[in-house]
């Protein structure tokens, strides 16, 4: 299980490879994305809160990156953070999210990339339920349900 200490570490040490990648131009990414896809995942825009149903689309699956399709969360983590976005304790695989420090806005977070695109998520706050405590906060135009 990730640790909050885990996630910082990675933010400043380096992250684990990622189980593969997946690099195309800003020009293939507009042809393959809808134009809020495009904004949030390769522009590291923000979707406004609550304006997705996936905020409240509690049932068994699993999702993945919009971009490329690598699995990142299972509906298992999902929880309801009362923020407007999608939020999950922890990722489904280990090496599936790249961490960040993100200085934006006058404040420090751990911004969220997928680990194969580099598509922007979201972030991960240290104020999650237990046992982790994590709430990796994600936009949800940033993920697609696989299953």
């Amino acid at each position: 299980m990730l640790t909050w200490q885990d996630i910082v570490a990675r933010s400043e040490s380096g992250n684990l490879a990622p189980p593969s990648r997946v690099e195309k131009t800003d020009q293939e990414w507009q042809t393959q994305l809808s134009e809020e896809a495009f904004r949030v995942t390769r522009q590291k825009g923000t979707e406004r809160a609550f304006s997705s149903g996936m905020c409240t689309l509690f049932e068994p699956g699993r999702y993945g990156c919009t971009c490329c399709g690598t699995l990142l969360f299972d509906a298992h983590e999902k929880f309801d953070s009362g923020t407007g976005w999608p939020s999950f304790t922890q990722p489904a695989q280990d090496n599936a999210i790249a961490y960040h420090k993100d200085g934006s806005h006058g404040m420090t977070r751990i911004e969220t990339t997928c680990a194969t695109c580099d598509a922007h998520l979201g972030h991960v706050f240290p104020d999650g339920p237990p046992p982790s405590g994590l709430r990796f906060c994600m936009n949800a135009v940033a993920l697609k349900k696989l299953d």
